[in-house]
């Protein structure tokens, strides 16, 4: 029988993912899974279970939770040379990468999914030691994600994420210099906001990166030059529906690898959790794993 680890955070999403949890196992188990489960402890425990599981030889490691869970587990499962197939339940407050693969967020309509046992071989992130599946960021409005506390996450879903953006508003169009490099070039400003993609929904917003695909071999990088709160609604308002990148004040390209360097410290998100200062090369890893999707 195949065996297969559900590593759950049980306070994602209003706590949807536990109130299913016998409904979750259950479909596992019609679909031929030996499955063995473990909660979140603390923060990286996602990860440590991941790489354990991976060890032991499993063949399928589930992630069920928000986008945190997911890139915990992902950095649990991307050094190890052959790692198990990777299920996503989405149980958290927005779901970038679920909605980017067009999971169902009914959590037992997206077992079915893993049940069905169709798979696809997706490309992933890498700076430093660090990996990321969805999106690394940089700027003072990407720290709301990480800023908000998990508890009002839980309570307020997408809305404790306003919450803070609001708290913050004074400060997220301050500027700060960037130097980038790529293997086409290089580029150096002052900007409010970058972004490095693997997939077309960042941030709740289901179109941010467009022409982003999780196996397409590139990184899809959007910037935000310097501007005022104004021009940063509108063009927040534009990337709703997806037609930000034809606006001359968002720069906008594709690249397989990319040096980031500044002189002013600044936080780096990386699927919406704190990944250390904002240096180094940024690259994708392709085809690096298999992954269960519609």
């Amino acid at each position: 029988m195949k065996r297969a680890r559900l590593i759950y955070n049980p306070t994602a999403g209003r706590e949807l993912v536990e109130k299913r949890l016998p409904r979750i196992l259950d479909c596992l188990e019609q679909a031929g899974y030996e499955t063995s489960c473990r909660a979140t402890q603390d923060q990286w425990s996602a990860a440590r279970e991941a790489k354990t599981a991976a060890e032991r030889g499993f063949d399928a490691v589930i992630a069920a939770g928000g986008d945190g869970t997911i890139h915990e587990v992902v950095n649990g499962l991307a050094s190890h040379p052959h790692p198990p197939k990777l299920g996503i339940l989405p149980g958290g407050t927005t779901n970038d990468f679920a909605r980017a693969l067009k999971l169902p967020r009914d959590l037992c309509k997206a077992c079915n999914i893993i049940a069905a046992g169709k798979t696809s071989t997706i490309d992933i992130g890498k700076i430093g030691s660090r990996y990321f599946i969805n999106v690394a960021a940089a700027g003072r409005i990407t720290e709301v994600t990480y800023e908000a506390p998990s508890r009002l996450k839980t309570m307020m879903g997408p809305l404790a994420y306003y919450a803070k953006a609001i708290e913050k508003l004074g400060s997220l169009h301050k500027p700060f210099p960037i130097q980038i490099k790529t293997p086409r070039g290089q580029w150096e400003s002052d900007i409010l906001l970058l972004i490095i993609a693997n997939s077309v929904s960042v941030g709740g917003f289901e179109k941010l990166a467009p022409s982003a695909s999780l196996s397409d071999g590139l990184l899809d990088v959007l910037i935000i030059p310097k501007t005022n709160i104004p021009d940063l609604l509108q063009l927040a308002a534009l990337a709703y529906k997806g037609e930000h990148i034809y606006d001359s004040r968002i720069i906008y390209f594709q690249t397989e690898q990319l040096d980031v360097d500044t002189s002013e410290p600044l936080k780096l998100n990386l699927d919406g959790e704190w990944g250390g200062k904002l240096a180094g090369r940024f690259e994708l890893l392709p085809q690096h794993l298999e992954i269960f999707c519609p």
